[in-house]
């Protein structure tokens, strides 16, 4: 690892993998698990190129580097704060030949990117609509729970841009929008393939769910099995232990 110096407020945090580590400051959004269950349920082709839009602290493109055998890794991120932590963090985990950080809108990255230049394109975007609750919508973490800087469809829309003919896009998200993702995808020609549903204990409503679509695929998706993340002692399930590191 290469030494990098902290900024007031930051932290490194292990991974739990290769001996990575990512800076984080709790005055932004820190990863949770979320992220933690797209880099489980996302596939990247064996030498393939990924685009994780709205990227944060660059926790996606870090975990799914030493995951799998993809080649190169690129995260977009509009918040300068954000990018610069994950830019720090790629670093210094001796990341820099296989992961680029790009300051960037979504909304433009037609301007940024070539078109159909990804195999595969990841995100965890802002869940809830913007406006909906928010007392001060211009604070990091307002950003990137509620969509102030990007909507559902700036995500599809610069999803089916990036992405190559049959190329992949997962998505992590909450349950109640499942229409509205279903929509927004397919009016994007990114067919649903294959979703399944987090629950926090086995009794309780699903609070997440993963999705994978395909560009340019045909009408049929599968429903995998639940998974559980709390079992009835409050502790994580073998699932979430073995699969994830928890």
């Amino acid at each position: 690892m290469k030494k990098i110096e902290l900024k007031e407020g930051e932290r490194f945090d292990d991974l739990q993998r290769n001996g990575y580590e990512i800076i984080q400051n709790p005055g932004f959004l820190c990863f949770g698990m979320d992220a933690v269950l797209l880099s489980g349920f996302a596939g990247v082709k064996k030498g393939g190129d990924l685009m994780d839009l709205g990227t944060g602290s660059g926790i996606l493109p870090i975990l799914l580097s030493a995951k799998t055998e993809g080649r190169h890794f690129t995260g977009l991120e509009i918040q300068h704060e954000c990018a610069d932590m994950a830019r720090r963090s790629i670093i210094h985990n001796g990341l820099e030949d296989k992961i680029d950080i790009v300051e960037g809108d979504i909304k433009e990255v037609a301007k940024i990117f070539d078109a159909a230049s990804f195999d595969t394109v990841v995100s965890n975007p802002p869940y809830m609509i913007g406006g909906h609750g928010l007392v001060n919508p211009d604070t990091p973490k307002a950003i990137a729970r509620h969509e102030i800087y990007c909507t559902l469809s700036d995500v599809t829309k610069a999803a089916a841009w990036l992405l190559k003919e049959g190329g992949a896009l997962y998505l992590v998200h909450r349950p109640f929008r499942l229409v509205e993702i279903f929509e927004e995808m397919s009016s994007c020609k990114i067919e649903p393939k294959r979703m399944r549903f987090v629950y926090p204990y086995e009794d309780k409503e699903p609070s997440m769910v993963l999705i994978e679509g395909r560009k340019g695929g045909n009408r049929r998706i599968t429903c995998e099995r639940p998974l559980i993340i709390y079992g009835p002692d409050g502790k994580y399930t073998s699932e979430i232990t073995e699969t994830y590191g928890y």
